[in-house]
C-alpha cells in the first residue's frame, strides 16, 4: 500500500475529519456564538494548535459585521501576498468580491523610501482610498496593523472589519492590544501568535458563512 493510499483522503473527507479532530481537541470553557465557533475552529485547523483557541478574540458583532460587509461586495484588503493567495478565489468569485494588496508594488517601495518607513506601513497608506467599508486582513506585519489603526484614529478610514493577526515579537502583541482598544470591529489572536494562514482561514470562514446564508441573529446571542 502506498503512503497516499494509506493516509490520503478526498477533499470533502479531509474537511470533515479534520474538523472532527479540531472539535475533539478544543479546551473546555469556550463561550462563543455558533458563527464565532465556526470561525475559531478554522483558525485552529489552519494553525494545527487547539490552544490558540484560548487567544482568539472577537469584538461584539464582528462576525455579523464581516458577513454583511462581504455580502455587500466590499474589497478584502491584505497586508501581504501570502494572505491574499490563501483566500479562496472560488469563494470570492461567488460573492463578486475582490482582493487588494500593494506590498510588492513600485509605488509602495518608493513611498517607503520617501517616508522612511517599512513597506508594510507604506502599503497600508497607499491603500487608504480602498479601506473604507473594507474587510482588512493583516496576517504578517505588526507595523501594517499599527499604520491601519493610526488611519482609523485620525478619522481618515473606517474598515467594516479588521482581521488583525500579525505574528512575531517586536510590537506584535502591542499592535493587537491597540486593536482591541479601538472602536473598529475586529477578530484577533492575542499575543505573539497568528500569521497569514490564520488570517486567510478567518476570511475564508466568513466567506463560507456568507455564501451559506448563515447570518447570525443580532447580537449573536445563541451560543455553541
Amino acid at each position: 500500500m502506498s503512503l497516499v493510499e494509506k493516509y490520503a483522503l478526498l477533499p470533502d473527507e479531509i474537511d470533515r475529519e479534520s474538523l472532527k479532530m479540531v472539535e475533539a481537541s478544543l479546551p473546555g470553557g469556550l463561550s462563543l456564538s455558533k458563527t464565532e465557533h465556526y470561525v475559531m475552529c478554522r483558525i485552529v485547523r489552519a494553525e494545527g494548535d487547539p490552544e490558540i483557541s484560548l487567544d482568539v478574540e472577537f469584538s461584539e458583532g464582528a462576525v455579523t459585521t464581516g458577513i454583511a460587509a462581504l455580502l455587500s461586495g466590499v474589497d478584502v484588503v491584505t497586508d501581504v501576498r501570502m494572505v491574499e493567495v490563501g483566500i479562496s478565489r472560488a469563494l470570492l468569485s461567488k460573492l463578486g468580491t475582490n482582493t487588494r494588496c500593494q506590498i510588492d508594488t513600485r509605488q509602495v517601495a518608493e513611498r517607503a523610501i520617501q517616508e522612511r518607513t517599512t513597506r508594510s506601513v507604506a502599503a497600508i497608506r497607499e491603500l487608504s482610498p480602498h479601506l473604507n467599508g473594507a474587510v482588512v486582513a493583516v496576517g504578517n506585519a505588526p507595523t501594517a496593523l499599527l499604520a491601519l489603526l493610526d488611519l482609523v484614529s485620525e478619522g481618515l478610514v473606517r474598515p467594516a472589519l479588521v482581521v488583525g493577526m500579525p505574528v512575531g515579537y517586536v510590537a506584535c502583541a502591542e499592535s493587537k492590544e491597540e486593536l482591541t482598544r479601538s472602536d473598529v470591529p475586529y477578530i484577533t489572536i492575542k499575543g505573539r501568535r497568528g500569521g497569514s494562514s490564520a488570517a486567510a482561514a478567518t476570511v475564508n470562514a466568513l466567506l463560507t458563512l456568507a455564501l451559506e446564508g448563515n447570518k447570525p441573529e443580532t447580537g449573536e446571542a445563541e451560543k455553541a
